[in-house]
């Protein structure tokens, strides 16, 4: 296989998105110790909205979208940005562990394939179910300490659906990625806003809230979200979505290379698992839509 320039660009996007998406749940982690969830979700929408204005106007930008595009920007940002976030936070709030959620969340490229494409080519089939059977692996010791609750799983599947039905949505837009984050930032931390009077609000402004909240307010909310956008406008939308496999296992090595925890042999084959069941969904053309 040949590597040419745009090759290079694609892989080393990827590579880019899934290690500080991977950096998320860790950072996250050491956050909540300094601040309540609704709190530091707050706090992390306040400061990507005002560093998103700010580069807004230093590039000479409109804050808001093109006219007649603006209500469907809002809808795709309160799904995929802020409904997902709260719900994400409200599932784990409700007993549902990391690693449950992580496993729920990983069917989404399974159902975005079955929205999007109207035919499955057995290899990504295959690559997708592979992926999937290795995320179980790597989060297995989470499931096995698992707490169910309705209300628990009622905001995860919230969480997928959210998810999904938000990236199918930003497929669909067209505007660059800085001329639509603003307005729904906006409209997400407004969501967030209206749970505020039935959630309680405490941060520790120390440095193990800073270092965290400046980490996913930034890095998250705005440079992988900028790149995963651009991965939504550029490539196959189940493609894009199947790299979330592999963020439960970046964050495994992570958890090892940065706070020591050892991994198991399991989550080991599970990750490679993932890599195995990427390559199939990867590397298999999606079947194009019947005429009509």
């Amino acid at each position: 296989m040949s590597f040419n320039r745009n090759t290079w660009t694609a892989y080393g996007s990827t590579t880019l998105f899934v290690l500080l998406w991977s950096g998320g749940a860790i950072f996250a982690k050491w956050g909540l110790a300094h601040a309540s969830a609704f709190g530091f979700l707050l706090a992390r929408f306040i400061l990507a909205l005002a560093v998103l204005g700010v580069l807004v106007r230093l590039r000479r930008g409109a804050l808001l979208p093109a006219p007649g595009t603006r209500g469907i920007v809002a809808l795709t940002g309160l799904l995929l940005i802020g409904s997902y976030s709260i719900c994400y936070l409200l599932a784990l709030d409700y007993g549902i562990t990391p690693g449950v959620l992580a496993t729920l969340l990983g069917a989404q490229p399974i159902l975005t394939l079955a929205l999007m494409e109207r035919r499955y080519p057995p290899a990504r089939l295959a690559g997708l179910f592979l992926a999937l059977c290795g995320l179980v692996m790597v989060v297995y010791q989470s499931i096995g300490m698992a707490r169910f609750s309705v209300a628990g799983m009622v905001f995860a599947f919230a969480a997928l659906a959210s998810m999904t039905a938000g990236a199918i949505l930003q497929k669909r837009v067209r505007q660059a990625p800085m001329d639509v984050m603003p307005l729904q930032y906006a409209v997400s931390l407004a969501l967030c806003l209206l749970f505020v009077p039935f959630q309680p609000i405490r941060v520790e402004w120390n440095i193990g809230f800073i270092v965290p909240l400046l980490w996913m307010g930034l890095v998250i909310s705005v440079g992988a979200t900028l790149l995963f956008y651009r991965m939504i406008q550029a490539g196959n939308l189940v493609n894009v979505t199947s790299l979330f496999y592999l963020v439960p296992a970046g964050t495994a090595a992570l958890d090892y290379l940065v706070l020591g925890n050892r991994l198991s042999a399991l989550s080991l084959a599970g990750m490679a698992a993932i890599l195995l069941g990427l390559m199939l969904v990867l590397r298999t053309p999606a079947a194009a839509r019947p005429a009509g």
